[in-house]
């Protein structure tokens, strides 16, 4: 089936949705001809399956904030495919969220999932709320409103939420809170819990950590190594503040973060303590990088994107469609080799086109950030034994997950003694699904 007679039937199905055409089309333009040469898979329409979630619930949040003012937004569950495992994906609250940006988050995690190797499905969930600003007593009571229709359709074996842009380690545990209370058991239905109540190590850092570690998999196949490399990040979130820091840890040179607001460029190198800095005034109190800039002196670019500045290697860590045409063509005229994927689908369409055709190493999100649910994986096995691992055994973990990742990527997308990274993450992440969906029949 060519590519756009695909893409025609999916947007007719699914009009306006463009986040998810997005993501589907980068999917089916490296899987449609593999599945080509594998009549099995033609024959079932396996990629017409999958493409079409499981189910979708959508739900009325209404909740009270501290003015006596009551207050209502929505809330989605979709779940894609449990073809290998419990569904498994993020919630997240942020203003951004509708339907079309959580189906592709879905759907994009359904591969992710995949090429882990760990038994779980693709889902992903949340809402328009915006914690942003809310005080804790407000966010406790959109949780626990969000939750009491949520917890009917999830469960430790069912779908096991996690967090994602919005919510973390307050959010995650007032949900898991209200779970606990009303389904009056304690399991491991939600992942990125505190460590006091059942929480993994490296849960905070696992995203950054694996998109670094993906990048040093990617250099060590070229005989090449991190150390000494300069490094340009977006995002200035868990997964950009804790990748940057493995980045410094193993030798190399972060010069650019950014936030909604803009970026701040160190020539010489961000150091860990101005890290340590940046990481409290996000996570605690919540500010934004040009106070950091006032703070200490540095340069701050604002309303601009870090791309304009020289690297080796970039890390887009900040959310979905971030690095354009413009943005890659401005990257590989600086001489950028490698772009490693930190947040989910933050490269566009053309802009991946564009490094793919120039060769780039270019490792999209399904494999580079895979690291965050590869923890989460392990936090579930954690809790399924009632044991808890140390920090230096999950971190062991999840380097051997991002090299069995590589190893994927590198077999199924070998050409011409260059890896395509992009062509192989899709297809060896549909291959295990497409192999269990054939194997269970037509349902």
């Amino acid at each position: 089936m060519e590519l756009d007679q695909f893409m025609a039937g999916l947007v007719r199905r699914n009009p306006g949705e463009k986040e998810f055409h997005q993501a589907v089309r980068e999917v089916a333009d490296k899987v449609l001809p593999f599945i080509a040469a594998h009549p099995d898979y033609q024959k079932a329409r396996i990629m017409e399956r999958m493409t079409e979630p499981d189910r979708i619930v959508i739900f009325r949040v209404s909740w009270e904030d501290d003015d006596g003012n009551v207050r209502v937004n929505r809330g989605y569950r979709v779940q894609f495919s449990n073809a290998i495992g419990p569904y498994k994906g993020g919630l997240r609250f942020d203003k951004s969220v509708h339907l079309s940006v959580l189906k592709f988050l879905g759907f994009e995690q359904v591969f992710k999932n995949s090429l882990t190797t760990l038994p779980m499905g693709g889902a992903k969930g949340g809402s328009d709320f915006n914690p942003k600003g809310k005080s804790d007593s407000e966010v406790m009571r959109f949780c626990q409103s969000f939750m009491t229709e949520l917890y009917r359709h999830i469960g430790e074996d069912v779908d096991v939420p996690a967090g994602d842009i919005g919510v973390g380690a307050r959010e995650i545990s007032y949900l898991f809170g209200q779970y606990k209370r009303l389904s009056n058991e304690f399991t491991g239905t939600l992942t990125g819990k505190g460590l006091a109540f059942g929480g993994s190590q490296v849960r905070t850092e696992a995203t950054g950590y694996g998109c670094v570690y993906f990048a040093r998999e990617m250099l060590a196949h070229v005989n090449d190594e991190l150390e000494g490399k300069t490094c340009v990040l977006s995002g200035s979130g868990n997964v950009a503040t804790y990748a940057a820091q493995r980045l410094m840890q193993l030798g190399a040179k972060v010069v650019a973060l950014s936030d909604r607001t803009g970026f701040i460029h160190e020539p010489d190198g961000l150091t860990l303590e101005r890290l340590d800095y940046i990481i409290e005034l996000k996570e605690h109190q919540r500010g934004s990088l040009d106070q950091y800039a006032k703070e200490f002196g540095v340069t701050f670019c604002p309303g601009k994107k870090p791309w304009i500045v020289p690297c080796d290697i970039a890390f887009p860590c900040a959310t979905q469609n971030e690095l354009d045409k413009e943005d890659a063509r401005t990257l590989i005229d600086h001489g950028c080799r490698l772009v490693s994927e930190g947040a989910n689908m933050p490269t566009t369409f053309a802009g991946s086109t564009l490094f793919e055709e120039a060769q780039i190493l270019f490792a999209p999100g399904k494999a580079a950030n895979a690291g965050g649910v590869a923890i989460s994986g392990l936090e579930m096995s954690q809790n399924s034994m009632r044991l808890s691992w140390t920090r230096e055994e999950v971190d062991r973990q999840l380097q051997e997950i991002m090299t069995r990742i590589h190893e994927q990527c590198v077999e199924y997308g070998i050409e011409n003694g260059h890896v395509n990274y992009i062509k192989g993450a899709n297809v060896a992440g549909f291959v295990k699904v497409a192999e269990a969906m054939l194997a269970y029949g037509i349902m």
